[in-house]
């Protein structure tokens, strides 16, 4: 659920595992790449697009997510930029 709205968010091309693939949730049978959940706080990994300024695509994310998150702080880390158009 994380994922989905992170995806829908102005600015976001798509979601990272980081430099090693560490960014990630693990359940039986499942990985969810881009988001790490933990006790202490929500760590998203996004590839970001030039659309607009990046603090900018890193708050919406953040308050996409905020009422899933509870009182754990969400970290957005811009792993890549992907640049569009000609």
């Amino acid at each position: 659920m994380i994922a989905e709205r992170v995806r829908k968010c102005a600015g976001v091309a798509g979601l990272s595992g980081g430099p090693f693939g560490t960014v990630a949730t693990y359940l039986p049978n499942e990985r969810f790449v881009g988001v790490s959940v933990d006790g202490r706080a929500v760590e998203i990994a996004i590839v970001a697009t030039l659309a607009r300024p990046l603090p900018e695509t890193a708050d919406e994310v953040r308050r996409a997510v905020a009422d899933l998150a509870g009182d754990r702080p969400v970290n957005v880390r811009v792993e890549d930029i992907i640049v569009e158009g000609p």
